[in-house]
C-alpha cells in the first residue's frame, strides 16, 4: 500500500504508524480495533497531517465511520476488498477473497458483497495467521510458514483455474498478504489473476488531496517527500519490512500511544 501511495504522490511526506504492540488486527474484536484505530487517528491529526489513509480492511470496517465523524476536517481514505475490479476480470465468475476473519464478518463487507449480489460468485476464506506469517517472513528471511499457511487456505477453497466453476480471480482483502504474492502465485499458476486495492487507494488519495489543507502540489514538485516510520511495537520488525518490501534502510520511532 505504502509503496503505491509514494508512487502516485512521490513530492507528498507521509508517516506511517504500525500498530505492532496491538496486533494482530484480523482476529481481535471490533471494539478493540476501534479503539486502536481512534487513537492512532487521533495522534495524526494532531500532528496536522493533510490527510489520512487506513491502510488496513480491519480497521476500515470497524473504525472508518467513527473516524470520519471525530475528524470531519480531514479527508479520511479506507480500503475494502477489490471486489469490483475482480468481477471486471474474472472469466468464470468466480472469485476468491483472503481476508481477516475480522473483515469477512464485518457489516461493511457484507454490504460490499450484497452490492455484488449476481455479479459473480464470491468464495470467501479467513486467512487466520497468515499476516502473522508473513511478518516472520520479514524478521528471519524464512518463508516457509507463509507457503505453508497459504497452501493450507487457497486449498480450502476449492479448484482455481480457468475452466467452468472454477475459480480464476483471487480478491487479497488484507494489506498483508500483497507481499505473499509470489508465493501464491506460485503455488495457482499464471492463469489466475490476483489482485489488491493498492493503486485505487493511492488514486483516491490524489483525488482527495485539494480539499485538504497545505501546499498545492505545484508548490511541491521540485522535492522529494520523506517517510518517517512509526511503531507501537518492536522497531526492528518495521524496519526489516521498510527494507524488504521498499528497499528503504531506515529507522523507525518508537510511538507511545
Amino acid at each position: 500500500m505504502l509503496t503505491a501511495l509514494r508512487a502516485e504522490l512521490p513530492h507528498e511526506n507521509f508517516a506511517y504508524v504500525a500498530d505492532s504492540g496491538h496486533a494482530p488486527y484480523g482476529q481481535r474484536g471490533e471494539a478493540h480495533v476501534a479503539a486502536r484505530s481512534q487513537c492512532i487517528a487521533a495522534w495524526f491529526a494532531g500532528q496536522k497531517v493533510k490527510a489520512l489513509v487506513i491502510a488496513c480492511n480491519t480497521a476500515t470496517a470497524a473504525a472508518i465511520h467513527l473516524l470520519r465523524a471525530a475528524h470531519p476536517g480531514l479527508p479520511i481514505i479506507g480500503v475494502e476488498p477489490a471486489l469490483k475490479p475482480a468481477i471486471a476480470l474474472s472469466k468464470t465468475g468466480r472469485i476468491g477473497v483472503m481476508a481477516t476473519r475480522a473483515t469477512l464478518a464485518s457489516a461493511k463487507f457484507r454490504a460490499l458483497l450484497d452490492a455484488q449480489a449476481g455479479a459473480a460468485s464470491f468464495v470467501l476464506q479467513p486467512c487466520d495467521g497468515l499476516a502473522e506469517a508473513i511478518e516472520h517472513n520479514v524478521r528471519t528471511r524464512d518463508a516457509t510458514q507463509t507457503i505453508t499457511c497459504c497452501a493450507r487456505h487457497a486449498g480450502a477453497m476449492g479448484q482455481f483455474g480457468t475452466e467452468d466453476g472454477q475459480i480464476d480471480t483471487l480478491v487479497l482483502g488484507c494489506t498483508h498478504y500483497p507481499f505473499a504474492q509470489t508465493q501464491l502465485a506460485e503455488l495457482l499458476g499464471p492463469r489466475v489473476r490476483i489482485v489488491d486495492n493498492a493503486a485505487a487507494v493511492a488514486r483516491q488519495l490524489r483525488r482527495q488531496l485539494p480539499l485538504a489543507d497545505g501546499p498545492p502540489m505545484a508548490d511541491l514538485v521540485t522535492s522529494v517527500g520523506k517517510l518517517t516510520l512509526f511503531s507501537t511495537g518492536e522497531l526492528a520488525t518495521l524496519e526489516a519490512a521498510a527494507k524488504s518490501w521498499l528497499g528503504l534502510v531506515a529507522s523507525a520511532n518508537l510511538l507511545l500511544v
